[in-house]
């Protein structure tokens, strides 16, 4: 009753509340959320939000569909842009279409990474859960299409593959907005170019590790990364 009370507002007003809501959570994390600071910087009452969302809990729960909703818009476009590319292409592609989300609404990702590393979350495990099950269902296509299409090793585990895909773009983007994750790579905040390179760098080490026959072999023993390839992956 309450959710049909707020999409029954007008588009611009549900629109405000959800981004002053974004602002609230990701600037406080949930305990230290306030609903009487954001119905105040809104102008409405508290008892609106309440109508609307139940508890804080049920506008936090909101919100975190809110930006996995976001999310998923997002890399639906990067996966009919890539359609045509090999394993390697679709995630670099998916790697700089993370950043540009980074960049496009840095709120909504201090809110994750809020989530993750702070444990006084409502319901925490099974939201990160959720990510972790969402990023696995956007990888595991990706996978299993390069290894039916010879560009991954036909002996590597699918389920480890996207395992470590998921666990290293996630460090990836946390180093772009975290400082000293990076790990002096100028990640952190790095501009389009740095990062670009950065990411380069980082396809090529896959290449080393994962690529199969199916990849030009001068491409698979890029100079500079190609012992790093051979003992991280034991190609």
């Amino acid at each position: 009753m309450g959710m049909d009370r707020f999409m029954r507002l007008k588009a611009p007003k549900r629109e405000r509340i959800v981004e002053a809501a974004v602002e609230e959570f990701s600037r406080h994390g949930f305990r230290q959320a306030s609903l009487n600071r954001l119905a105040e910087s809104l102008g409405i009452s508290k008892g609106s939000l309440f109508q609307y969302f139940g508890n804080k809990e049920g506008l936090f729960l909101f919100i975190f569909d809110h930006a996995v909703e976001l999310v998923r818009q997002r890399l639906a476009r990067v996966k009919q842009d890539t359609a045509d590319k090999d394993f390697f292409d679709k995630i670099r592609q998916s790697l700089m279409a993370g950043v540009d989300f980074l960049e496009k609404h840095p709120r909504v990702y201090r809110i994750y990474l809020k989530m993750l590393f702070q444990e006084d979350f409502p319901m925490r495990d099974q939201l990160l859960q959720r990510v972790r099950f969402f990023s696995a269902e956007y990888l595991r296509p990706i996978v299993l299409q390069g290894m039916a299409r010879g560009e991954l090793r036909s002996d590597l585990d699918p389920d480890f593959v996207v395992f470590f895909l998921d666990a290293v773009m996630d460090r990836f983007l946390q180093a772009h907005c975290v400082a000293f994750l990076d790990g002096g790579m100028g990640l952190y905040e790095g501009s389009r170019d740095a990062t670009g390179r950065v990411i380069d760098d980082f396809i090529t080490v896959l290449r080393n590790g994962l690529a199969g026959d199916g990849v030009a072999s001068q491409e698979k023993r890029t100079e500079n990364a190609s012992h790093i390839g051979v003992q991280v992956f034991g190609s």
